[in-house]
């Protein structure tokens, strides 16, 4: 009886132990390996993964699921049945259990309207149209001033100096002296005598007018007879006297300036604009702007000028606005905050409806008529809108701009690439380069490349992008096919490139080359610094680069390499020295981009020694995944601007010198 119980417990145990290890094989997991029932079959892909890869670094690939080590992200599968490119080499296919993975999400390109707002900052100034300077016009002494200091508002014709003037007594005196010599020229047979007399008396008073007395006091002395002492200058405008430049009972010389006078009326507005806003800024645009002064307060004029030299220093171009000031609230000195509203046409013209079918002066953009004529102003002839940029024919479908999302741009700094959803294939994603316009807030405009109505992929576009890249595809790095090979552990070799890769015809004299090399090495340093984000010892290093850029000499360079140089040795300073200014790394970092581009090109424009490894690398993730490139000595990824956060992200693009010894 005992040995009977002890076989049925033995069987008992039996089948529990095989339901318990049937079920473990039978219940679906997810990719985390924690069971799920709610997880459908399809997502079971234990058996079709043969890869598992991280979607921010393609280069980390493992044989089984868990975290990547760069980010700690979860790595994601590569199964063998997915990511067929038999479409064309930039073309990838997902399953709908993948495209959830990568959370991919498309949207249309379409032609609509776009809106761009551009902002500007600047000052409130006096319009030197409007401003005056009272001159004596005669040597003299001046007896008194009505205006005491500046500040003082005055109307037109109001008194502001009683001058006296010897030669204009005489004149007078000369005036007087005529007019009697006139009147005796009475009897017949003087008619000659006459007509000489009256033209002295005009030419008398001709001299009197332009001495500065009006109308009005050169008929008072002719009136009176005797001649005044005093000669009153009056105001020639309304406005605020700004300057006073002499005292009571100075002498004055022709020429001498006593006072300054503004009409504030109107002022400008003195803007300073980006060059990348220029495409959306035109003359006789509305502008909104707001003073502290008066929170809450918003002031509008006119785009009067648009300055046709850009300012070196701070890349930037001026921008003059009319605006009006008869409520006397706007004060010269005052700092402005500007705003531009634009909508913009396919061919890049600023649409403006309300212009359609009118006239605008091209000096004062306040005068618009219905018909062509003159200005009310300046009296130059009035033009079409149309001839100052801006598109006012209507607002059809055919002139509205082509837009995508700018999430659906994957820029490289040369090229734009986005990922487009295949008609009629589910699951098929293929890579094109587009061709973009300027940005308008959350958009890009296109200018071709793409066709309206195709979805693009405006979410995880990156992530179809690192897969090709892990398959050797076309890609955002990649613009032809990668020869590339893997490893037996999965991991992609690149293709080795020329170390002559500079192309140029006539490269600089190799005594010029080997000088650069002496900045490479200073460059090399202020990198290893950044990737080790050691913002101190980067500073510490620019001396010694700058040192090196004062030594390369110009003497051993012909005209159109010097000219280069030149320009890009300027470039180089002025990133050094915001890498020695910065007080943040990230500002640092900034300046190194500066620094690292103009360094390349000036390498690529050069050629090279051959005796210092140069490796150019790329991170796509940087300033906010609009990517930057740097150079490197050492074939170790170390990213300058991540440093120990993402020390490793990146791939190396090009070898530019393999040098005495490559590492």
């Amino acid at each position: 009886m005992t040995q009977r119980k002890t076989s049925i417990w033995i069987v008992l145990a039996v089948v529990f132990f095989s339901a318990f290890v049937l079920g473990r094989w039978t219940v679906p997991k997810s990719p985390s390996g924690r069971s799920d029932d709610s997880v459908d079959s399809d997502t079971d892909i234990s058996d079709r993964v043969t890869l598992w890869t991280c979607s921010m670094h393609p280069q980390i690939q493992q044989p089984r699921f868990g975290q990547c080590p760069l980010c700690g992200m979860d790595l994601v599968p590569v199964a063998s049945d997915e990511g067929q490119t038999g479409m064309g080499e930039w073309t990838l296919t997902l399953s709908e259990h993948s495209s959830r993975l990568a959370e991919i999400v498309t949207s249309p390109v379409e032609r609509k309207s776009v809106t761009s707002e551009v902002r500007m900052v600047g000052k409130v100034d006096f319009d030197e149209g409007r401003v005056r300077t009272i001159a004596a016009w005669v040597p003299g002494r001046l007896d008194r001033l009505f205006v005491d200091y500046t500040g003082v508002p005055v109307k037109k014709g109001e008194h502001l100096v009683s001058l006296y003037s010897p030669d204009l007594v005489n004149s007078q005196e000369e005036l007087l002296q005529s007019i009697k010599a006139l009147s005796t020229l009475k009897s017949p047979g003087l008619e000659s005598f006459r007509e000489t007399a009256q033209k002295t008396v005009a030419a008398a008073r001709e001299r009197l007018r332009l001495w500065g007395l009006t109308q009005e006091q050169i008929d008072e002395v002719e009136r009176s007879g005797k001649p005044t002492t005093q000669m009153t200058i009056t105001a020639p405008i309304s406005g605020i006297v700004i300057q006073k430049s002499v005292t009571e009972g100075s002498y004055v010389e022709v020429g001498t300036e006593i006072y300054t006078i503004a009409d504030l009326s109107q002022v400008w507005i003195r803007l300073e604009a980006y060059e990348r806003d220029l495409v959306w800024i035109r003359y006789g645009q509305r502008v909104e702007f707001t003073s502290e002064a008066y929170p809450g307060e918003v002031f509008d004029g006119k785009i009067a000028f648009i300055d046709p030299l850009l300012n070196d220093e701070t890349r930037t171009v001026g921008v003059r606005v009319n605006a009006d000031n008869r409520r006397g609230l706007l004060k010269p000195g005052m700092f402005v905050s500007a705003t531009v509203r634009s909508n913009v046409v396919s061919d890049g013209r600023v649409m403006e409806p309300s212009l359609a079918g009118k006239w605008i002066c091209s000096m004062h953009p306040e005068i618009v008529k219905q018909d062509s004529g003159a200005c009310d102003i300046c009296g130059m002839a009035l033009v079409r809108p149309e001839s100052l940029g801006y598109a006012v024919a209507g607002s059809g479908r055919a002139e509205l701009p082509l837009v995508i999302p700018i999430s659906a741009a994957l820029l490289t700094g040369k090229r734009a690439i986005v990922y487009v959803k295949v008609p009629d294939r589910s699951g098929d994603f293929e890579g094109r380069e587009v061709v973009l316009g300027p940005r308008a807030g959350d958009e890009y405009i296109v200018r071709g490349g793409l066709s309206e109505g195709e979805l693009v992929v405006t979410n995880g576009a990156f992530k179809i992008d690192s897969d090709l890249q892990i398959r050797a595809g076309r890609s955002m790095m990649n613009p032809e096919p990668s020869t590339a090979h893997r490893t037996h552990d999965g991991q992609q070799t690149p293709q080795e490139p020329s170390s002559d890769v500079t192309s140029l015809k006539e490269p600089a004299p190799l005594g010029f080359r080997r000088q650069l090399d002496m900045v490479l090495k200073s460059y090399y340093a202020v990198q290893a610094s950044l990737a080790a984000d050691n913002l101190e010892q980067a500073r510490e290093a620019v001396p010694m680069l700058t040192e090196a850029l004062d030594k390369v000499s110009l003497d051993l360079l012909q005209e159109k390499h010097r000219a280069l140089w030149t320009r890009e040795k300027k470039t180089l300073s002025q990133a050094a020295a915001g890498v020695r200014d910065s007080k943040e790394i990230a500002k640092a970092r900034e300046s190194f981009l500066v620094l690292s581009d103009s360094l390349t090109e000036t390498i690529r424009q050069m050629g090279v020694s051959g005796e210092v490894p140069i490796l150019q690398f790329h991170c796509p993730m940087a300033f906010n995944n609009r990517g930057a490139n740097w150079l490197q000595e050492s074939s170790e990824l170390r990213n300058p601007y991540f440093g120990s956060s993402m020390l490793r992200c990146g791939t190396r693009t090009e070898i530019l010198s393999e040098g005495k010894a490559t590492q």
